[in-house]
């Protein structure tokens, strides 16, 4: 039986950070995974990006590729934004594409991939206008976005503890929606 490919999209936030690990228990969970990265997240991952490739046996992608080039990563059966900033949240909610995961993201949106987005913002930035409005856009547009009771719980800005981050609930939701 082949294996589900997950397209695991992360931006810089510090649980981006732990992403090895997160690649090994999604590969554990029976998943194939690609990973693709905002320009900064793949700046503070930029010394592990060579073993991410080994481990994923995908090229890490954080830019777009060229016209002229193949798409390089398989189909996915589920689609995974996380640690996902508010930053990329408003961009995708806009329809923006201005980086490499926004426009995948995007879209995924109008692929109907089954995609989760789950957010790591602080409490201050959580209670900005913008972002209620971008997450309620998101999941009228069928994203089960991870946020609050049963997702990520934004803390007191300077507060947060990446080792807190729920990558679990993540990949949980991915697998649910991939089956």
């Amino acid at each position: 039986m082949a294996s589900r490919v997950l397209h695991l999209l992360s931006c810089a936030a510090p649980p981006v950070l732990d992403l090895p690990d997160v690649v090994e228990r999604a590969k554990a969970d029976g998943w194939t995974v690609c990973v693709g990265l905002t320009p900064t997240a793949a700046d503070w991952l930029a010394n592990e990006l060579p073993a991410l490739q080994q481990q994923t046996g995908n090229p890490v992608r954080s830019t777009p590729r060229r016209p002229e080039d193949g798409e390089v990563w398989p189909s996915a059966d589920a689609v995974l934004l996380a640690p996902a900033t508010l930053n990329t949240i408003n961009t995708v909610a806009l329809g923006l594409t201005p980086n490499f995961v926004a426009g995948c993201v995007t879209e995924a949106i109008g692929k109907r991939w089954p995609l989760i987005v789950m957010p790591c913002v602080n409490s201050a930035y959580a209670t900005h206008p913008q972002f209620g409005r971008s997450v309620a856009t998101l999941r009228s547009a069928g994203v089960q976005v991870l946020l609050g009771k049963g997702g990520f719980q934004p803390n007191p800005p300077g507060q947060g503890d990446r080792k807190t981050y729920p990558w679990g609930l993540a990949l949980a939701a991915a697998g649910s929606c991939a089956q």
